[in-house]
């Protein structure tokens, strides 16, 4: 392991101790005193880990106590010994779409912008060799340890962004980046990080979001998209094409393009004040409160160039 990522690493254990973080933390250590394990996970929808009769009350108040102390939850759902934990993203959804587009089996697998695991605890059904996320929230980070103490998996997660893969000590057969392009003020080097990242054949699969039209170009947002600060640039799908054959993909393929709906991505308890409804004009559905064009999603799969 280089110097760089060992001292990257390091800091996933000292961030614990931080003021923000030491009550998370301490909350969950707490849950993690619980040792009703192995217990039935159920890869679904919802992804179910134990029933209610495996707790006994004092057992299931510290996971009400733990969960609620990790919200806000953005993916998911999870129903945790009976508690429903309603995510703000109802994940299955994205995660069915993209289902039928891959298979892991016995490959080295990474999931950049991981959040929470959700997607990768359900990757568990295909036998991957290894699985890998990459986030750098430690609140996700600690809902990840928070629900893998239960599952008892051997997914790995990394407190890393996507700009920390041509310093880590892996390369992978596929990537999933899901959610992120749109946060990289350089999208090309961002994917060049990526094909970099892949043995041959690598194949990965992104979303994104985009705006309609056949010319090569790229909405680029002034201030906030849909109330989000940090979106540098919403391509048309010909432009992200460019982008991903100037960083050296081929085969490239478009799986699906969705307009994000209320039902996929909500409020609810378990989540953030606002969302979805609160991101669009309220008169026009079909743009954000600064007048963009809504929220929409491209599905895209490409190849390394070998």
């Amino acid at each position: 392991m280089n110097e760089e990522l060992e001292q990257l690493q390091k800091k996933k254990i000292e961030c614990l101790s931080w003021k923000n973080i030491k009550p998370w933390h301490e909350q969950l250590l707490k849950a993690q005193e619980i040792q009703k394990i192995p217990c039935e996970v159920k890869l679904e929808d919802w992804l179910t880990i134990g029933k209610e009769s495996d707790l006994s009350d004092k057992e299931k108040e510290i996971v009400l106590q733990t969960a609620k102390t990790l919200i806000p939850w953005r993916k998911g759902p999870f129903n945790l010994f009976g508690l429903e934990i309603d995510s703000e993203w109802q994940s299955n959804i994205k995660y069915n779409l993209i289902r039928p587009h891959f298979n892991l089996k016995d490959k080295v697998v990474a999931d950049i912008g991981c959040n929470n695991g959700y997607y990768m605890f359900r990757m568990l059904e295909d036998k991957p060799k290894k699985l890998i996320g990459f986030d750098p929230s430690p609140l996700t980070m600690l809902q990840f340890e928070f629900i893998n103490h239960f599952v008892k998996s051997d997914l790995v997660y990394e407190k890393l962004g996507v700009e920390h893969l041509e310093i880590y000590n892996h390369s992978f057969d596929f990537i999933f980046m899901l959610g992120v392009l749109y946060h990289r003020a350089d999208p090309v080097g961002t994917l060049k990080l990526l094909r970099n990242s892949l043995n041959k054949d690598g194949e990965v699969l992104i979303d994104t979001f985009m705006i309609d039209g056949e010319e090569e170009v790229a909405l680029t947002p002034n201030g906030r998209y849909s109330k989000i600060p940090n979106i540098y640039f919403v391509p048309t799908i010909p432009a992200l094409k460019n982008w991903l054959n100037r960083a050296g993909f081929c085969d490239i393929e478009v799986l699906a393009v969705t307009t994000t709906s209320s039902e996929e991505q909500r409020k609810t308890k378990w989540s953030f004040d606002q969302s979805l409804e609160d991101f669009l004009d309220p008169n026009d559905k079909t743009k954000t409160v600064e007048g963009y064009p809504a929220p929409k999603r491209v599905y895209i799969k490409a190849r390394r160039k070998n």
